[in-house]
């Protein structure tokens, strides 16, 4: 028996990976050949005290990865840190277990007190009465919310009511949605919104920049877990709630509902590997996939037909699925038309949704401004699975059009995705693009735009591994563009040395055959693109893949075109 280490140990508050629900979570590092061991003992040292202690027996979920193992059981959830507490215990029980140590006795007492101190009947008659209605509960630390936005009931974990005490007829949700995917989700999520305002509502929605209630943003930082989603659906002027929901807090928490009424997932591709639990593409998908699998009877999973692992992971969902796609003719979303079941297709030019045996065009995909009116066909597909979102949360078509068309005429609509700036016949193109997938679909636009010469600002952070990296190198070139300038990310070195990765680009690119005189460094995203723009020509597109300073490339870019700036001219004009 090799070495076994606990690695961490954490509540889950919704559905996850290892279970449907709230529940305890341990990651352990165990070899593979003594996982199998490992798993058998935490469960009889799980299910031993629970018994001594009189707890219901729990569910067990468990996953397997190439460096260690998760071990979860589910839980009630006023006692989830007591679970942990449990979980710990077993998990230690087990490890002696395994290396031939006196067990000892159970340590009821101890866990026993942190059950009872726990405790509160309260909040689970309040969940119970909540399900009997139909409605889902949100709770942390202090607070208890029942409903969302104008209907969301707040109270106080400390002082909970008499469920019979409580004015049921005024507690409701709105409708809601939640995006995944490897890209698109933040577009996706705002273009939700704009549909919604386009209808007359009030959208909420929390993403990777931001919290935003209306066109108000709340707090800035990353709220694509279950924090941001508690913040959108508590606030009262909430009327459709919108909420981006990214790997790592579906993977760390769950899912912040219990059942979802309506999600999508968009893609599944090379990003965040090598971490715990997504150390390939497959576990990546798996973790995704949990979001569809939270969508409740009666509830749309929108998933898409073009992703073979999406497709495969599918099977048994409980709500209803609607298959969305480029190409009408991907298996998934060929038989979903033949059998009459729901679909968003690009058909002839034109996004056509089909649902409740109903089928019409949207919109045309030449008048959708945020896929640049065609020509980034990523954006395309995102717009396609808003549609199948936003129709399922009752607005109308019109309103869906609408915001097609008008949505990223103001550059915070969409800020640092896909922004295009036009100087003087140059065109800079300004995006987050972090991936292999994102940087071929931007690479894609580039020549559907009609680029001339492209030149590509290029750089990654440090928490990638090498083989993800030279991926990305690996995409780049294949795209034939003219100059690369290399960037130094000083914010995001996250472990490596200043000039490490940079050094990793170059000698790829010098390995795959690009020309040394085409490549040059730039020690930020400022001077980057003063290379880039001192370079670029009428005709030419600058892909400017902006990450640690998307804003201050934004409003360079805009300051230049305000300026009347044109190529040839010497950058940064005066007063940018």
């Amino acid at each position: 028996m090799g070495q076994i280490s606990l690695k961490d140990s954490r509540r889950l508050t919704g559905p996850n990976l290892q279970l449907p629900g709230p529940g305890a979570i341990v990651d352990a590092l165990v070899e593979p050949a003594d996982q199998p061991a490992l798993i058998a003992a935490w469960e009889r040292a799980v299910l031993e005290l629970h018994s001594a202690l009189g707890l219901a027996q729990p569910r067990i979920g468990t996953a397997r990865f190439r460096v260690g193992v998760s071990l979860a059981f589910s839980s009630p959830i006023d006692v989830l840190y007591a679970a942990t507490e449990l979980n710990e215990a077993a998990f230690a029980r087990a490890r002696r277990e395994l290396a031939g140590e006196a067990l000892g006795e159970l340590p009821l007492a101890e866990l026993r007190r942190h059950f009872e101190r726990q405790s509160l009947p309260a909040l689970l008659a309040l969940e119970s009465a909540a399900r009997e209605r139909g409605l889902g509960i949100l709770w942390d630390e202090e607070q208890i919310s029942v409903g969302h936005g104008a209907g969301c009931l707040l109270l106080d974990r400390a002082q909970l009511p008499d469920p019979r005490a409580i004015d049921w007829s005024r507690v409701q949700e709105v409708p809601s949605c939640m995006v995944t995917g490897t890209n698109g989700k933040s577009t996706t999520v705002r273009l939700v919104a704009a549909m919604a305002e386009a209808a007359g509502k009030r959208p909420g929605l929390c993403s990777t920049d931001w919290v935003r209630i209306g066109r108000e943003i709340i707090d800035r930082g990353d709220y694509s877990g279950p924090g941001g989603a508690r913040a959108v659906l508590r606030d009262p002027r909430t009327e459709v709630a919108v909420l981006e929901t990214a790997r790592g807090g579906i993977q760390r928490r769950g899912v912040a509902l219990q059942a979802v009424p309506c999600a999508a997932v968009l893609n599944v591709t090379a990003d965040h590997l090598g971490e715990w639990g997504s150390w390939d593409l497959e576990e990546l998908a798996d973790i995704k996939m949990v979001l569809a699998r939270a969508v409740r009877p009666g509830g749309r999973a929108v998933l898409n037909a073009e992703d073979a692992r999406i497709v495969a992971r599918a099977g048994g969902l409980a709500g209803e699925v609607l298959w969305f796609a480029l190409d009408p003719a991907a298996p998934a979303l060929a038989a979903a038309r033949a059998a009459g079941r729901p679909y968003a297709a690009l058909i002839d030019g034109e996004l056509v949704l089909s649902e409740g045996g109903r089928t019409r065009a949207i919109q045309r995909a030449d008048r959708v401004r945020c896929a640049l009116y065609g020509a980034a066909r990523h954006n395309l597909a995102n717009a396609l699975a808003a549609i199948g979102m936003a129709s399922h949360m009752g607005l109308p078509d019109r309103a869906l059009a609408e915001a097609l068309e008008s949505f990223g005429r103001d550059p915070e609509d969409n800020p640092g995705r896909l922004v295009l700036f036009e100087l003087g016949g140059l065109k800079a193109l300004v995006d987050f693009a972090h991936n292999p997938d994102g940087q071929v679909w931007l690479l894609d636009t580039a020549k559907r735009l009609g680029a001339r010469r492209t030149l590509v600002v290029l750089g990654q952070a440090g928490d990638r591994d090498n083989d993800s990296i030279l991926e990305l190198v690996r995409v780049t070139v294949e795209a034939r563009p003219d100059r690369i300038v290399i960037k130094e990310m000083q914010k995001y070195l996250r472990g490596r040395q200043p000039g490490e990765v940079p050094a990793l680009i170059e000698a790829e690119l010098l390995r795959l055959g690009f020309p040394r005189e085409a490549i040059s460094h730039a020690g930020s995203e400022a001077e980057a693109l003063s290379q880039a723009m001192t370079w670029g020509q009428p005709g030419d597109v600058v892909l400017m893949f902006s990450h640690a300073d998307r804003s201050g490339s934004i409003e360079r870019l805009s300051a230049a075109r305000a300026a009347g700036w044109i190529p040839g001219r010497p950058w940064p004009p005066p007063g940018v």
